[in-house]
């Protein structure tokens, strides 16, 4: 099972040994910095997405339809969305051995995919529909299914984001 990873791990390898990526490992202010711009960025993403489920679960803005909701943060999660995936990653080409064999930076990427896959999923089937349902009580299942799982998809990204750096230390303790 260790071979299938290996060439990734050569990619990672071979990314730390550059000299951009030890320089800025190395650095005092840019990569706090970073990681600084990481976070907004991620608030900012996340907010959105968050006000946009909640309106996909029938919990907020009802009085608002569904399309100009999405019409209105639809940019700004793009923006939040641009910001974090270049934020991310340059902390990940900064120290890509430190993310390479964490368990919880993998947990994060997955929450992401699957996260993606339901946008994608939502946009594809359901959203098709919203000329119905835009100023309805209530959203149909598939829209509250989708805004349930991003929610919860997207709390899974903020925390294991948060854990990350904890990762090594615990596993360190347990071996």
């Amino acid at each position: 099972m260790a071979d299938a990873f290996a060439p990734l791990r050569d990619l990672f390898l071979y990314v730390s040994e550059l000299e951009s990526s030890v320089e800025l490992r190395g650095s005092l202010y840019v990569a706090p910095w970073i990681t600084v711009f990481h976070v907004i960025s991620i608030v900012m993403f996340a907010g959105t997405i968050l006000t946009m489920d909640l309106r996909l679960l029938g919990r907020a803005n009802m009085q608002t339809p569904f399309s100009q909701v999405q019409r209105r943060l639809f940019p700004w999660q793009m923006a939040g969305m641009a910001m974090a995936t270049f934020t991310g990653l340059a902390l990940v080409f900064a120290n890509p051995m430190n993310y390479f064999a964490n368990i919880i930076f993998w947990t994060k990427m997955s929450s992401m995919a699957i996260a993606g896959f339901n946008a994608l999923a939502f946009h594809f089937i359901t959203e098709y529909t919203v000329v119905r349902w835009d100023t309805a009580p209530q959203p149909p299942f598939g829209a509250q299914l989708a805004g349930g799982l991003s929610v919860l998809l997207w709390i899974n990204v903020v925390i294991a984001g948060r854990l990350i750096p904890y990762a090594t230390t615990w596993v360190t303790e347990v071996v």
